[in-house]
């Protein structure tokens, strides 16, 4: 059986799965992602990299003025609460990493229990103030709005959702406040919503779709692929049909599209199963996931041809991949992958403070703690947008997946990604893998047309740049 031997999956998102974040429903009735509110961003002009700054090399201490406040937003209740569950207290150790001791919350971060964490970091004092906004877009406009007018942040860091990511994109750009976007993994974010103060730890979807095609060619050569429809889905389509066909796929049917709130995929397993393809790749995020495998379940599509898509967190792979012992495919982060210092203090504290290993998006956490530090390091303390923007284009740093480079055409995050192997799926610790490879995809520029100048002699549009 097919399925047996390899499951090179990529869900960027399975009910959690891949990644994580994208725009998700919530439990209470909301705006589809596809009609959130249109990012307030201005129209995008010719606006070129800024250039590196060439003053003296930053002191290694921290020192401010006054104290810095920053603004992290997350789901804490909403359909994509799971992934939030990964990046608060992955964040808080991340700036325990930085400043060497706890925050004022202590040693655990308990959102019931606290929505302010104040940290002292050498000589400057750095308050996070946490916000719930449940993947709801017109939630996270509320609560960055406060988070800027009231509590006056000078940094925002988030969230899970890619469409209310892209609401709080406009925002920040709309405010001069740099926004760090940790998890969400949409393309248009460092692409078609593109603004000078948006960067970027979360990987993005050609990032996925090119660690996974890489392996999953060797495999199978033809494909069909199912996404949710809106950007984040259709993103994760365009980048899956370009990498796997440049690595020497074929897909045999046009892409389908369903509605993220879809909840019988008995029409669309029906096209995949009739489509004569050797595997089928999904990208989903949230709940669906379930109802989705179900359906492939159900019309024998499990049992024809193989699955698709990047491993996801620790809690659903035991429920969805016990009969994919022993394949091999790519995912995003694994505790067990990188070997660091950043990533052996995130295991350690992880499992004594939480009682359990990081998962999937623990790193985007951590990462983006630590990259808005060394950005206030860089700059001298001086919080404002222009003197971040200055040095967060280009930087690089050390986290739990060794190192991070923002590419300053685009503010993507170059990072390493993970092939592993399955060994089993009922290890207590979530310790699954066994290690295969490291990747370090270098995706397309994606900026709109009028912004292509910025994209220099990177490929513009696709892989091939044509």
């Amino acid at each position: 059986m097919k399925m047996l031997r390899t499951l090179a999956f990529l869900v960027v998102a399975a009910s959690l799965v891949l990644a994580a974040c994208a725009p998700a429903a919530t439990p209470t009735p909301a705006p589809e992602p596809t009609q959130a509110p249109e990012p307030t961003a201005v129209p995008p002009t010719e606006v070129p990299p800024t250039e590196a700054p060439t003053a003296e090399p930053a002191p290694t201490g921290l020192t401010c003025a006054e104290p810095i406040k920053v603004g992290l937003i997350t789901d804490a209740s909403g359909a994509l609460a799971i992934y939030g569950a990964h990046i608060l207290p992955s964040f808080m150790l991340g700036m325990e990493y930085v400043a060497g001791a706890a925050g004022s919350a202590g040693e655990t971060f308990d959102f019931k229990a606290a929505q302010e964490n104040t940290f002292k970091v050498d000589d400057c004092e750095i308050i996070v103030y946490v916000r719930d906004d449940g993947s709801n877009p017109e939630n996270t406009a509320t609560v960055a709005r406060e988070l800027i007018d009231v509590q006056k942040v000078n940094i925002l860091v988030g969230t899970v959702s890619s469409g209310a990511t892209a609401t709080l994109q406009g925002i920040a750009n709309e405010s001069k406040i740099p926004l760090i976007v940790a998890p969400a993994a949409a393309n248009d974010i460092t692409g078609a919503n593109f603004n000078e103060y948006t960067f970027r730890v979360s990987r993005n979807n050609y990032q996925d779709a090119m660690n996974e095609c890489a392996y999953l060619t060797k495999q199978y050569k033809t494909f069909i692929q199912i996404a949710p429809d809106y950007a984040f889905g259709r993103g994760s389509a365009a980048a899956f049909r370009d990498a796997c066909t440049l690595d020497g796929g074929t897909f045999v049917a046009d892409d389908i599209f369903a509605p993220l709130d879809t909840t019988d995929f008995t029409t669309y397993m029906e096209q995949i199963a009739n489509s004569g393809a050797e595997s089928y790749i999904v990208s989903w995020a949230g709940g669906g996931f379930v109802p989705l495998m179900q359906a492939a379940k159900d019309q024998g599509v499990t049992d024809s041809m193989a699955l698709g898509a990047t491993f996801i967190d620790n809690t659903l792979m035991p429920v969805w991949y016990g009969n994919a012992v022993g394949s091999t495919s790519g995912i995003l982060y694994h505790y067990s992958a990188p070997k660091n210092a950043a990533n052996d203090f995130l295991v350690a504290q992880s499992k004594a403070r939480y009682g359990k290993n990081p998962d999937l998006f623990a790193a985007d956490g951590m990462n983006a703690a630590i990259m808005l530090v060394e950005a206030l390091k860089l700059s001298g303390g001086d919080a404002t947008g222009e003197a971040l923007v200055k040095v967060m284009e280009g930087m690089s740093f050390e986290g739990p997946k060794g190192t991070i480079q923002i590419r300053p055409e685009d503010h993507v995050a170059i990072q390493d990604m993970y092939i592993l192997k399955l060994l089993n799926v009922t290890d207590p610790d979530a310790n699954f893998y066994e290690y295969i490879d490291t990747t370090r995809p270098e995706p397309p520029c994606l900026l709109p047309e009028a912004l292509k100048g910025r994209c220099g002699s990177l490929p513009y549009g696709n892989l091939s740049g044509k």
